[in-house]
């Protein structure tokens, strides 16, 4: 074939350098989102923080507040009035739910004490104890293999043993494969590694190094006194009764073992005093703090959203640079990373706005959740919101994700107010957040000598003016983590 040249008019959608910045940005959550702004204050020169200088007013309330009161050593203006907690939530940018005083007061601790031989005791002359609190299981276990009584052979298997440990205390090996690993340090036996196991179960805290639940309840059990009632039966529960007694079936395992009733709940009881986790016991999991997006309250009879603008740091275009490298084409770098650092302080006003936009949105359409609370959540998805705020779905998807609002009721994701809908019997939307709250009501209402079963939870829902299958009931309640009506009679409510 000949080639030949053709021209084509058409129009294509092209995303530009600062729209894929504005996405990118928006769909990051605060931490993620901070991370990247400081290793962009680090490489742009031409971005800089913006610190509001205080403004007159504020300077007109320090000069006419009230002199101190030399019978309290302090200024009125030390705490903080009940009416305003509101507004200094929204300052620091802290959850109300969240101990964020534990860390700042270490922290002062630790800097009031920095100057000069803070770690020395001026009465005692010697160094004070060191703070173990944040000391891992690994470094407490290896810890004491140097201190107790262990051969140099043994506290090298030891370390083998302690490596293959997970944060609970159970191994995650088995002893022939710690035993493959350990080839490299020495010749060693099953037999001493085995026995060096027996002697690391025996350190602090109790139940580590088993292998399963079985083996770390027995380790526990067996550190009691030998004349404790009930110490032998739970011993033989933990060798091959732990499933029934998972599972509630007591009678069964009554009837296995050959006991009374009283004398089962006697070694239960032993067996529910054992820690499941011991490691947990020294390395607790570190707490997850989440910092809200906006803040929800009600002014006025009218509920209002602020962004929480305390979470991120402002940035501004640093005029001085700019000036310098304006109508200069020998600084190409300087120029890019200024049309970079207008572009970013550009795509955090857009992300703002639309966070914003969006949650306004949503305290709009449930305003009657914030009020009564789940039975009043209204169904909402997200072509309602894009409709609203005249914005493509996808975009509210990415607002959504990972962003978090804090109301009256507690902390919630955007997405918690999202759900799919029901018709009821007179036309009207039911949304199935409010279903498994009526079904949790329903269930936390029932006699626990009958409790309900699904087919009768969806007859009570008809009633309501709910049509919900049963399989439908079945889901919910599953999804809530509730169990079925045969299991929940086994496990009266006390």
């Amino acid at each position: 074939m000949k080639p030949t040249l053709q021209l084509r008019i058409g129009q294509q959608l092209t995303m530009t350098p600062q729209l894929q910045q504005a996405i990118r940005l928006l769909q990051l959550p605060v931490a993620e989102l901070n991370t990247q702004l400081e290793q962009l204050l680090t490489e742009n020169v031409m971005l800089d923080l913006d610190e509001p200088a205080p403004s007159p007013a504020e300077g007109n309330l320090e000069l006419d507040a009230p002199p101190p009161d030399p019978a309290s050593g302090g200024t009125p203006d030390d705490e903080t009035p009940a009416d305003n907690w509101d507004d200094a939530e929204s300052e620091s940018g802290a959850v109300a739910d969240s101990p964020a005083g534990d860390e700042s007061d270490s922290l002062l601790w630790s800097e009031s004490s920095a100057g000069g031989s803070s770690n020395w005791d001026g009465e005692a002359g010697r160094p004070e104890p060191s703070d173990r609190a944040n000391e891992t299981l690994h470094a407490h276990l290896l810890w004491q293999l140097e201190t107790e009584h262990f051969e140099p052979r043994e506290v090298l298997m030891g370390q083998g043993l302690v490596d293959a440990m997970n944060d609970a205390g159970y191994l995650t090996e088995s002893l022939p494969v710690i035993l493959e690993n350990l080839q490299s340090s020495g010749t060693f036996s099953l037999d001493e590694l085995e026995q060096t196991l027996t002697k690391v179960q025996g350190l602090d805290p109790a139940g580590i190094g088993a292998r399963d639940l079985g083996e770390c309840i027995r380790i526990q059990l067996r550190q009691l006194s030998p004349g404790v009632p009930g110490l032998t039966l739970a011993l033989a529960i933990t060798v091959d009764g732990l499933d029934l007694v998972a599972e509630q079936q007591l009678g069964m395992l009554r009837r296995r073992l050959g006991v009374s009733e009283a004398e089962l709940d006697g070694a239960l009881a032993l067996i529910r005093n054992c820690h499941p986790k011991p490691g947990l016991a020294v390395q607790p999991s570190a707490p997850d703090y989440i910092v809200p997006d906006v803040f929800v309250r009600k002014r006025n009879g009218r509920w209002t959203v602020d962004v929480n603008r305390s979470t991120t740091p402002r940035l501004k275009v640093n005029q001085a640079y700019a000036d310098l490298v304006r109508g200069d084409n020998d600084h190409a770098t300087l120029r890019n990373q200024l049309q970079e650092a207008r572009w970013l302080v550009r795509s955090l006003e857009i992300r703002n706005d639309t966070l914003l936009k969006v949650a306004m949105c949503i305290v709009d359409r449930q305003a009657a959740f914030l009020e009564r609370g789940e039975e009043a959540m209204r169904p909402m998805v997200l072509r309602d919101v894009a409709e609203l705020v005249e914005m493509h779905e996808s975009t509210i998807s990415r607002v959504t994700a990972n962003k978090y609002m804090h109301t009256p009721r507690g902390l919630f994701e955007f997405r918690h107010f999202f759900s799919s809908q029901v018709t009821g019997d007179d036309g009207s939307e039911q949304s199935s957040t409010a279903i498994r709250a009526r079904i949790k009501k329903l269930i936390s209402q029932e006699d626990p000598g009958k409790p309900l079963s699904d087919r009768q939870l969806a007859a009570l829902l008809s009633k309501q003016g709910i049509q919900v299958a049963r399989r439908t009931v079945a889901k919910y309640r599953e999804g809530m983590h509730i169990e079925p009506s045969s299991e929940r009679k086994r496990r009266p409510q006390r």
